[in-house]
């Protein structure tokens, strides 16, 4: 039976701002989930900490709200332990590229199969506004007494020299567009990377909907030229064909080259993807063959009657020996 988009939305009452750019993230997702007909059951949203966390409460699946930064490492776990859920992880700039910096390097470097979306909007609005990571410098958002004084990370870079075999981007106000990416990201063999670039109106008045809009960005006739622009209609492919060294250095190069257009002219689409490169489950069964048919939340750990099967005893006996 074919999966409803109301099968997917919860009653809980929302608590973010009006016109954050997360209520068009998270009409994408659940879009993207009733369109592919995942069953419910089937799907796991994790989440980190921020406005961002909160995803796992609206909508109609497992979900995992965990510690900040540290929503990658959950999702791994939840995802080797079971290869046979969709596992999609959500969390915001400043939870993935700041505290949680050291897992989405270590978590591109493995390659699970599954989605990481980042709400990408350059402050740290669930605590009032600072500068996250992603925010350029020199930058003033209201919150800030002074520019911002560092250098920002660049997500897209970072993630294809981590080693993610899927890379993206996308726009929160453009749900369309951005479900697509989701369902591409989810239906894509290996750890898929999206950015979203997710307006924030009440921290950062500086990359706002009306920025992206091109709202102040006028052609000689007055009219506004928005400021993303998708890379699929210029012609640009960032997916790997073939599985020869030349063609792979070639798309990462030609991916790290648009990751860097940011401001008048900023690219939403896929840079990067590469199916060629095995999983981390692939990996794993490779060494343990029965790893994908009888994977470690498949394993029966006690009888019907409660009584466990692992048999302890022996090391209960060296244990009493010491």
């Amino acid at each position: 039976m074919a999966l409803k988009l109301t099968d997917l939305k919860t009653n809980v009452h929302n608590d973010w701002c009006p016109g954050c750019g997360d209520f068009g993230i998270l009409n994408a997702v659940q879009m993207a989930l009733a369109e592919m007909n995942v069953e419910p059951s089937n799907v796991v949203i994790v989440s980190g900490i921020g406005c961002s966390g909160k995803m796992p409460h609206y909508i109609k699946t497992y979900g995992v709200h965990t510690l900040h930064g540290r929503l990658l490492p959950f999702a791994s776990g939840i995802k080797i332990a079971n290869p046979n859920l969709e596992v999609v992880c959500v969390g915001g700039d400043g939870d993935g590229m700041g505290i949680g910096a050291g897992h989405f390097v270590n978590s591109g470097r493995r390659n699970l199969d599954m989605a990481y979306i980042v709400h990408d909007n350059g402050v740290y609005g669930l605590t009032k506004g600072q500068a996250s990571p992603t925010l350029k410098l020199g930058m003033k958002t209201k919150s800030l007494p002074k520019p911002n004084i560092n250098q920002a990370v660049n997500p897209l870079l970072l993630a294809i020299a981590s080693g993610y075999t899927f890379v993206a981007r996308g726009y929160a106000y453009d749900v369309r567009h951005l479900k697509e990416l989701i369902k591409k990201a989810i239906n894509h063999k290996g750890f898929a990377f999206l950015d979203v670039l997710q307006p924030c109106p009440t921290y950062n008045d500086i990359l706002t909907k009306e920025y992206w809009a091109g709202e102040d960005n006028l052609d000689p006739s007055g009219k506004p030229v928005p400021r993303v622009y998708k890379l699929e209609e210029t012609g640009y492919d960032g997916v790997v064909h073939e599985n020869t060294e030349e063609e792979i250095e070639r798309k990462v190069a030609q991916a790290v080259l648009k990751s860097f257009e940011f401001g008048d002219r900023t690219p939403i689409g896929v840079f990067y993807q590469n199916e060629f490169t095995p999983t981390y489950e692939e990996r794993l069964n490779s060494r343990m063959p029965t790893y994908r048919t009888y994977p470690p939340a498949m394993q029966r750990i006690a009888r019907d009657d409660g009584t466990p099967l692992a048999k302890v005893q022996k090391l209960l006996d060296e244990l009493s020996l010491t």
